[in-house]
């Protein structure tokens, strides 16, 4: 009998090791669909789309970064990087909880801080599920090759045209 409940509770175990396995490798489609979601009210496509500042975005490129950047005096001109999964030049690298921390506190894997344009404190108020969510869903899109011009310091020459953020 003992050795029977000792079988029953491995084979249990094992069986409840494997889902919790293979619910961290698949995110649920409800999660992404809610990232989704997320993703749209949060305007990510709003910065992170080629041509979205031209007035022609490339919808077939969403989220794949923006050759237009940012400059903010004192601190540099920053451009939206890619957002997919592409290894190379988008988020491919990182895992879904690094996308949680950097949307969350700014920090991204490497220890830099994102472009301070990026409302970081705002989304640091996600809900565990909600932040989640959003890179899950950032996870499943299509991986899109494009790479956003790097960020130039305060006293170099950007790479690509900015908008410039000035105080009244």
């Amino acid at each position: 009998m003992h050795k029977f409940l000792a079988g029953t509770a491995i084979l249990a175990a094992a069986l409840l090791t494997g889902t919790v396995i293979q619910a961290q490798t698949a995110a649920p489609k409800e999660r992404i669909q809610r990232g989704e979601y997320l993703a749209n009210i949060m305007d990510c496509a709003g910065c992170h789309t080629p041509g979205i500042f031209l007035g022609k975005p490339d919808m077939a490129r969403k989220f794949a970064g923006s050759e237009v950047g940012f400059q903010i005096p004192g601190l540099g001109t920053f451009y939206p990087p890619n957002l997919t999964p592409d290894v190379e030049t988008g988020l491919g690298r990182w895992s879904e909880q690094d996308i949680v921390k950097a949307v969350r506190t700014g920090a991204r894997p490497d220890g830099r801080m994102l472009a301070p344009a990026m409302p970081y404190q705002s989304y640091g108020k996600l809900t565990d599920a909600d932040a989640l969510a959003l890179a899950s869903y950032l996870k499943s899109l299509p991986a899109v090759r494009n790479q956003a011009p790097a960020l130039a310091g305060p006293s170099e020459k950007a790479p690509g045209p900015y908008l410039t953020v000035a105080s009244p």
